[in-house]
């Protein structure tokens, strides 16, 4: 008798059953604040070095990965992600490294990383963070709303 294809059976079902355990980031700010003005959401905006920042690795493993950080999210706000990595195998398109540059010449000029800025839907900037050891995914949570009282 095989085995294998009832243990197949049991990960599909656990995996299409479950939610996704992430956020459903968006790569251009043009989507992203079409789509806050549907949902009358706001925006997270997340400049991140994906694989040569530990403050950005750190940030994003333990705090926006998290399973109470995503069930909160994706309820809340728009996700949109400018990613600046250096390695070969992590190459992004000529096209999105034009997006992020971009958006970092108008929210980031410092390119520092990580930053995350809270923006409304025509996107303003209510507020901004970036990693911080005193905060765990409550504190983020928390951080991230307060945020909300910036907008008039």
């Amino acid at each position: 008798m095989n085995t294998i294809a009832p243990r197949i059976l049991i990960f599909l079902s656990i995996l299409l059953c479950n939610p996704l355990m992430a956020q459903d980031w968006k790569y251009d700010l043009n989507e992203a604040l079409t789509s806050a003005k549907e949902k009358d959401q706001k925006i997270v905006l997340f400049f991140t070095g994906s694989d040569w920042c530990p403050p950005c690795i750190k940030l994003e493993r333990n705090v926006l990965s998290s399973k109470e950080f995503a069930a909160f999210a994706d309820q809340k706000y728009v996700w949109l992600k400018a990613d600046f990595p250096r390695r070969k195998k992590n190459k992004i398109s000529q096209e999105q490294k034009k997006k992020n540059k971009a958006l970092a010449k108008q929210y980031n000029k410092r390119l520092v990383f990580p930053v995350i800025l809270v923006l409304n839907n025509d996107g303003v900037v209510l507020g901004a963070t970036g990693y911080r050891r005193d905060l765990d995914v409550n504190g983020y949570i928390s951080l991230l709303t307060s945020f909300d009282s910036f907008d008039r």
